[in-house]
């Protein structure tokens, strides 16, 4: 089975599995100002693709994937802070095609929510009764550090904005999309499946690297799907990294590659969303090469990543799913 068809197959698994804690009886006002509208919010998930990883991670180094379950909801209860507070940051209008949650509640209750999926990353690996207490350690310290990893790399997005900084570097870009994204995305959440199921730790270490390079693929493939995916195309919020001015691998390659970086800064800071002016950006970023740069950018960290875990994860299934989820992070251009 290839890994899109099995997102297909497991997503809604994952989908009862991660709204089932804001689904609980309480007072009539905490669930209108808290749990119901973050329950629905939560439940607008994409593909799970970060808890779904988990537990084949888990399964890859020979585990129980019932073992996974609290790690594997705590990661993405994280996910679902980091994208209400950076809505709120980035002041977006929407997430997956809905209102963004403080359009819906206001930012206060907004903040207040993501607080509390923030809360749940410990909280939920806290009361699982399955996992042993050295084991439940490891886990939170796993999830701590993925979770100081994340922030800072926000400071670096969010400052690089606020003072108007166009001179960042690849490097500068690698580093703050590894914090940002990586780590979350794919390194923590393979090391700690890794550590639930009991693997090696040159098994841990192996599928931790191979999650950051994945990880870090995923967030380029994600800036070009932003800028030319066909699905992306009909929706509101096609080309808003444009209209936000972020300073991904496309933009920084090009500010240093192309001719007219001048009309490029002038359009980035500009925060406008009038579909010629993206389209000229576009334009701009295509002709400095820097579209073509980052997606083989990502297929060599792809191909990498897959040449080493074959040689450190044994042949299986499971093992063979996450090789095959790569490949669909570079290859998913609708």
């Amino acid at each position: 089975m290839e890994f899109k068809a099995y997102l297909s197959r497991n997503a809604k698994r994952m989908d009862k599995l991660v709204v089932e804690y804001f689904n609980r009886d309480s007072n009539p006002d905490i669930m209108r100002y808290l749990y119901q509208p973050l329950a629905t919010y939560t439940s607008n998930g994409g593909k799970r693709h970060r808890p779904l990883i988990c537990e084949l991670a888990c399964q890859a180094v020979g585990g129980d994937p019932e073992c996974s379950r609290s790690p594997a909801a705590a990661i993405e209860y994280f996910h679902t802070a980091a994208l209400i507070h950076d809505d709120i940051a980035d002041r977006a209008e929407l997430r997956r095609g809905q209102p963004a949650l403080h359009k819906v509640l206001g930012e206060g209750l907004a903040i207040n929510s993501g607080d509390l999926a923030l809360s749940q990353v410990t909280g939920v690996v806290l009361k699982d009764q399955q996992l042993a207490d050295a084991v439940k350690l490891r886990v939170l310290k796993e999830l701590v550090a993925m979770t100081e990893k994340t922030i800072e790399g926000q400071a670096m997005d969010i400052g690089w904005s606020r003072d108007g900084r166009f001179d960042v570097t690849i490097d500068d870009y690698l580093v703050m999309a590894t914090h940002k994204t990586a780590f979350y995305s794919g390194g923590v959440p393979l090391a700690v499946g890794a550590i639930v199921g009991g693997g090696s730790e040159a098994e841990v270490e192996a599928l931790r690297d191979y999650g950051i390079a994945t990880g870090l693929a995923f967030q380029i493939q994600d800036d070009l799907l932003n800028l030319i995916g066909k699905q992306e195309s009909t929706k509101k919020d096609f080309r808003s990294d444009i209209t936000e001015g972020k300073r991904t691998l496309i933009t920084v390659h090009a500010l240093q590659h192309s001719s007219r970086a001048d009309e490029l800064v002038g359009i980035l800071t500009e925060h406008t969303d009038d579909p010629t002016v993206l389209a000229r950006a576009v334009e701009l970023l295509l002709e400095a090469g820097s579209l073509d740069y980052a997606h083989h950018y990502a297929i060599g960290l792809v191909h990498e990543a897959q040449g080493k875990m074959r040689g450190l994860i044994p042949q299986s299934i499971h093992r063979d799913l996450l090789l095959s989820m790569a490949d669909f992070f570079v290859e998913r251009m609708s």
